[in-house]
């Protein structure tokens, strides 16, 4: 038989011979969304940013952490994270060399304020592309195009980060944790309360375990933690399948303190009195199956991926 050829691919039934036409500005790439955490002394800002065009957040991601007001930039999946110092800064912007940045952030009790400025197609991103994403509750934005100067400032609400571990949901004949957390987690993301993040965390493999011995955390930008712990453990208690399972929550910006418990865990078993007590951010214990320890053990490898994912077997 002859050689098939393959079908073009097409959207929603249309001829891509004939494109019918761009919804909205044609040089507008409207951001999805935007949101911000802080920590609890606004001395800190995440600004977390959803893309639809990963070349135009990479050239962000390389040209924006030239600011001083940037600490440090990381993409994380379907999100570039910026971590900033608040403040202002009078960016010295150049053709190709530094073309756009972050220029100040600036932390109130329910709101945060983030300003961009950028030359040429950076000020297209810097004004026209964030000023109307998802997330924005107001904002103030220049014309831009072609090479003109141009930014805008953006406010968006204060959040904390919440970040929820559960561990043990499954049965040796059904189940699988990691993807009860995620549907729960898309089941309760709102508006005050935006899904982030979904890591597993390999643990040391005990002899109670039921198959890989992983544990689990969803990161949340949340301006409701108290409901948004609430609705989780409601959905979580309904639908686990095990007696043992184990919930726990950190609500703050860093929960690196708990790093050496979680290392212990990845590293043998460890007795439940352990769990340790932290002076940053808090740490509730919601549902205390035997599954609490590796829940706990979750909280602090949020987005840590490679760590988070490696299999110790003691001596490491």
């Amino acid at each position: 038989m002859p050689d098939k050829e393959p079908e073009r691919f097409s959207l929603s039934g249309k001829d891509a011979d004939t494109p019918e036409g761009i919804t909205g500005d044609p040089y507008v790439i409207r951001y999805p969304g935007i949101v911000a955490v802080a920590d609890e002394h606004g001395s800190a800002v995440e600004l977390i940013e959803f893309f639809d065009c990963l070349g135009g957040a990479m050239w962000s991601k390389h040209h924006y952490a030239q600011s001083p007001v940037v600490r440090s930039v990381r993409n994380c999946g379907p999100t570039m994270r910026y971590l900033l110092n608040p403040g202002k800064a009078d960016l010295d912007l150049q053709g190709s060399t530094f073309p756009a940045g972050i220029c100040g952030a600036a932390v109130a009790d329910d709101e945060i304020e983030i300003s961009y400025v950028g030359i040429g197609g950076g000020g297209v991103g810097a004004a026209s592309c964030r000023s109307f994403a998802g997330g924005v509750t107001r904002c103030r934005a220049d014309p831009a195009g072609g090479g003109k100067r141009a930014g805008s400032t953006v406010w968006l609400p204060r959040r904390q980060r919440v970040l929820i571990g559960v561990d043990d949901t499954d049965t040796p004949d059904e189940g699988a944790t990691w993807t009860l957390t995620h549907n729960i987690a898309r089941a309760i993301e709102d508006e005050a309360s935006r899904y982030l993040s979904h890591t597993i965390v390999q643990l040391f493999p005990v002899p109670y375990r039921t198959k890989n011995c992983v544990s689990i955390v969803c990161e949340f930008a949340s301006a409701e933690p108290a409901l948004l712990v609430d609705r989780f453990q409601r959905l979580l208690e309904r639908y686990t399948l095990s007696e043992d399972t184990g919930m726990a929550v950190f609500t703050g910006f860093d929960p690196s303190p708990l790093l050496p418990f979680g290392r212990k865990v990845k590293r043998g078993e460890v007795r439940r009195d352990l769990i340790p007590r932290i002076g940053e951010g808090t740490l509730d214990l919601i549902i205390e199956g035997r599954g609490i320890i590796g829940a706990v053990a979750a909280l602090p490898f949020y987005t840590r991926f490679e760590e988070a994912l490696s299999l110790w077997t003691g001596s490491g």
